[in-house]
């Protein structure tokens, strides 16, 4: 436990930030699943959609270092792919 007074001030900021960073993170991985379903699912106007978005909220996540960025880009590209694939 801390012991200072800005050793704890220091801790309630973590606390808080990990509980934005959390949040943040698990609709990151949301929006990404929900291209990868839209694709299974056959439903590829609604897919590229999402994935507008899902590239939205990636570069958004890269950009606040919520994120490493080639992962971002990897994983826009990845989603890209599989998007133009089922397209044809």
């Amino acid at each position: 436990m801390p012991n200072s007074v800005s050793a704890k001030k220091s801790h309630r900021q973590s606390l808080r930030r990990r509980a934005r960073n959390r949040g943040q993170r698990s609709a990151l991985r949301t929006a990404v699943r929900k291209v990868r379903d839209a694709v299974a699912n056959g439903e590829i106007e609604q897919a590229t959609t999402l994935l507008v978005a899902a590239t939205s909220q990636l570069d958004r996540a890269a950009g606040k270092n919520l994120i490493h960025a080639n992962k971002a880009r990897r994983t826009k590209s990845r989603l890209n792919k599989l998007v133009n694939k089922t397209a044809q």
